[in-house]
């Protein structure tokens, strides 16, 4: 007799072990789906601020591109302007040589 009372025992013990497990894999998989679901959220607004931070970022690189073009352009005049500058002080030099004279031989 104690056999069958131990079994019933174990019986009943493995059904509330049993329950226990249902219950606890529903438990998870409710958090794993409203954690899922939050996160899904939370990838939504990075993405988003992502895609912000990147349209500014494309905005600032051809700012810092189109002042790049217009600071070459200011160093080309400037270059021309010291060649233009070089190329007459060489010809005043030479018209200052052959007014005492000095006219150079070819």
């Amino acid at each position: 007799m104690r056999e069958a009372s131990e079994s019933g025992g174990l019986d009943a013990a493995i059904q509330r072990l049993d329950r226990a497990l249902t219950q606890l894999d529903l438990r998870v998989s409710g958090l794993a789906a409203q954690a899922e679901a939050g996160n899904v959220g939370l990838f939504d607004f990075d993405r988003s601020n992502l895609a912000a931070e990147l349209d500014a970022s494309r905005s600032r690189e051809r700012e810092l591109a189109e002042a790049g073009a217009e600071a070459s352009a200011a160093i080309g005049r400037a270059i021309a302007e010291l060649r233009q500058a070089l190329t007459d002080e060489d010809g005043a030099d030479e018209d200052e040589d052959d007014d005492a004279g000095l006219v150079k031989e070819a």
